[in-house]
């Protein structure tokens, strides 16, 4: 687990997907089969956009244009992802993924900054946000995060890692020492929604001139790109 300081002042909050690693074409059709085991079928994934969304807010649309009520779907839920946690750990390939550049060194310097903490704060179900960051031995690297568990909205999470947040450092983080790192136009809305900065990075489905569109506080290619030069990421940072 990453050192604790009760000296951090500034809280970075990492998306995952598109941010910190890429999964690749593989989990489509892991999820999709699990919402076949759990609904009998859904809406057509051509087309769909995954980006940003909570794994229970594409749950309930996906099986939602399916037909079912939201009712017949929460109940199904816990079956669904039982389904999709167990065949995602036994069948995502490290192989067909990719950690974006700068992951580990950026983390690296972030821990050893006593200015920092740093958490999660991402779509994905707990478990499967795990299964995708063990792959590359990063997931004792966050000593807490806001997941899908916490709503079915992106929004909902921001909340849970701010209480989080506090209970692990001992004070409170106000929206002006708190930074959301992702890379999609929901993540920076998420962030605005709570008067929260947002870093923008490159490295998922969006491009920079649409995050920069969508609003982003800062937009880089890429992590390696913020840390030489965004403020509380670069080598001396401030």
């Amino acid at each position: 687990m990453a050192r604790l300081s009760s000296m951090a002042k500034r809280l970075l909050l990492f998306d995952i997907d598109g941010t910190l690693v890429r999964c690749g074409a593989q989990v489509r059709p892991i999820f999709s089969q699990a919402m076949v085991h759990a609904f009998g079928g859904h809406r057509p994934l051509d087309g769909y956009q995954f980006a940003g969304k909570t794994d229970p807010q594409i749950v309930l649309e996906l099986a939602g244009d399916n037909g079912l009520s939201n009712e017949d779907i929460l109940a199904r839920l816990p079956t669904m992802r039982a389904t999709y946690h167990r065949n995602l750990a036994a069948r995502l390939d490290v192989e067909q993924m990719v950690l974006l550049p700068a992951v580990e060194s950026l983390l690296a310097r972030l821990e050893a900054h006593p200015d920092r903490a740093f958490g999660l704060l991402t779509g994905n179900w707990r478990e499967c946000a795990e299964v995708k960051l063990e792959r590359f031995d990063l997931w004792h690297r966050f000593p807490f995060g806001a997941f899908g568990d916490d709503g079915p909205h992106r929004p909902d999470l921001v909340p849970a890692a701010l209480r989080r947040a506090e209970k692990l450092l001992g004070h409170a983080y106000r929206p002006e020492h708190v930074v959301i790192v992702g890379d999609s136009a929901r993540d920076i809305a998420c962030a605005h929604a709570h008067g929260i900065r947002a870093i923008a990075v490159a490295t998922g489905f969006a491009s920079e001139e649409a995050l920069r569109e969508a609003g982003a506080d800062w937009v880089y290619a890429d992590l390696a790109a913020a840390a030489c030069d965004h403020p509380w990421l670069a080598r001396e940072a401030s």
